[in-house]
């Protein structure tokens, strides 16, 4: 009986192994997975991320048509300070040919940190949040989250040509105009087109 429940055991290990591999930061590139840093938590109904990674097959269609804006958490802020959040695709349409990068799919403003430290969104929201939705055979696209303490007694805003599209955006002159500096915490996933 223990020799027929082995190979049961072995299968299931791998079936198992074949699945995380698929979850966890171990098949990005050292460059995607540097990105992260700082302890920021994005977190969707069924999935929870604190680490870059690729989002498993079997939950991109929920991330792409069914689930809504996720949780974002940030233990590390401050009460007093006030964050920019920001989420683009530096890959729009492909990472192969990023001629529409960056694409702005979320970005809100003046976010309170007490809020924020308890995994709420108390802010001004500049974009509305757009799910990622790479187009089909453009491979993976980086969905990149960028936290930013916001310059105390500084309005941000968009311009009304930021606002007229959300592809092209030069998110570098953004950061300048505002003096945002660096990202406080980053974080990004991986995902493609769910039919692929």
């Amino acid at each position: 009986m223990v020799l027929q429940t082995a190979p049961f055991l072995v299968f299931c290990a791998c079936i198992v192994g074949l699945f995380h591999v698929g979850a966890t930061p171990d098949t990005l590139s050292s460059l995607d997975s540097s990105f992260c840093h700082g302890g920021l938590e994005v977190i969707y109904p069924e999935l929870d991320i604190d680490k870059c990674m690729i989002i498993p097959k079997d939950l991109r269609e929920k991330l792409s048509t069914v689930w809504k804006s996720p949780q974002i958490y940030f233990s590390g802020a401050q009460k007093k300070q006030l964050y920019v959040l920001v989420m683009v695709d530096p890959d729009a349409p492909s990472h192969a040919h990023p001629t529409s990068a960056f694409w702005r799919h979320w970005l809100i403003v003046d976010i309170q940190g007490d809020a924020l430290k308890n995994g709420q969104i108390q802010g001004t929201t500049l974009t509305d949040y757009y799910p990622p939705t790479p187009p089909q055979n453009s491979g993976f696209h980086r969905y990149q989250f960028m936290l930013f303490e916001q310059p105390s007694d500084t309005q941000v805003s968009l311009s009304e040509k930021e606002e007229s599209s959300r592809g092209k955006w030069d998110f570098q002159a953004f950061t300048r105009r505002f003096n945002l500096g660096e990202p406080l915490v980053t974080l990004q996933f991986l995902t493609q087109n769910y039919k692929e």
